[in-house]
């Protein structure tokens, strides 16, 4: 056999790999791969808080978490009364019997409210921004002296619908998910203008400089409250309402703004 044939066998040997290492190589680039997709999503939990609780990033953005999964602190009844532990709900808030509403013990002016809700079937309820329930108007209940971001279950998007700042602007949409399901909503009250958010949808909108006139929308048609918008305090309470059926509410959080 020539130099030339003995140098060609050599490459030929060289050149051949045994199908068992093709086999361990594979192998070793899947769980190489599985361990980069189980590290990226890994990290990116750790940036989500869990339910209840704040992330990282939200403080140092300065969110304060109002609902602390286990306890009513932080909350009371309309009538400053403090709340049963009952309606702390498997890491839930339900306002079901607590005397119209869970009111937040502390007022705000100028902030991002941001939760998550889940509705009962014919579920009623709101939430409440820019209420002062201590002080009620007399002759009239709580539900007046705020302003009430409608949740209920409907498919419909009128005054009284889920988005809807009640009685005053309908929502675009019902951005809402079916009953059982939970929906995240964010109310954005700052100064004149108070926005909301639903399931990542902009639904109603509302300048209260426009409302100078009670029982009066700023195109002309009545609503049912004796308000002057432009003049309503612009701090208050947030309150969840108890309109007679299950409602649960949860990671309720509120970044002030400047």
């Amino acid at each position: 056999m020539g130099r030339r044939e003995l140098e060609g066998q050599e490459c030929s040997k060289r050149e051949r790999v045994h199908p068992h290492r093709i086999s361990q190589r594979l192998d070793a680039m899947k769980r190489s791969i599985l361990l980069a997709v189980v590290t990226l999503m890994l990290a990116k939990v750790t940036v989500l808080a869990a339910d209840n609780s704040l992330s990282d990033q939200e403080k140092k953005e300065g969110w304060v978490l109002l609902f602390d999964g286990k306890t009513t602190d932080g909350w009371m009844t309309p009538k400053g009364k403090t709340l049963a532990n009952k309606h702390a709900q498997e890491g839930s808030l339900n306002p079901h019997t607590c005397d119209y509403m869970l009111t937040s013990e502390r007022a705000w002016e100028n902030y991002k409210l941001s939760l998550d809700f889940k509705i009962s079937r014919k579920c009623n309820s709101g939430i409440f921004v820019r209420t002062f329930p201590l002080m009620p108007r007399p002759g009239r209940d709580v539900g007046f002296n705020g302003i009430e971001i409608a949740i209920d279950d409907s498919q419909t998007a009128g005054f009284h619908d889920t988005g809807a700042i009640y009685d005053l602007v309908k929502p675009t949409k019902n951005a809402m998910k079916p009953v059982g399901e939970w929906n995240h909503i964010v109310v954005t009250s700052d100064r004149n203008l108070l926005v909301v958010e639903i399931n990542g949808d902009e639904v109603s909108r509302m300048n209260f400089d426009e409302w100078s006139e009670p029982n009066k929308r700023p195109d002309g048609s009545a609503h049912k409250f004796d308000v002057a918008y432009s003049t309503h305090p612009r701090k208050g309470h947030i309150g969840l309402q108890d309109h007679g059926s299950d409602c649960w509410f949860k990671n309720i959080k509120l970044l002030p703004l400047k």
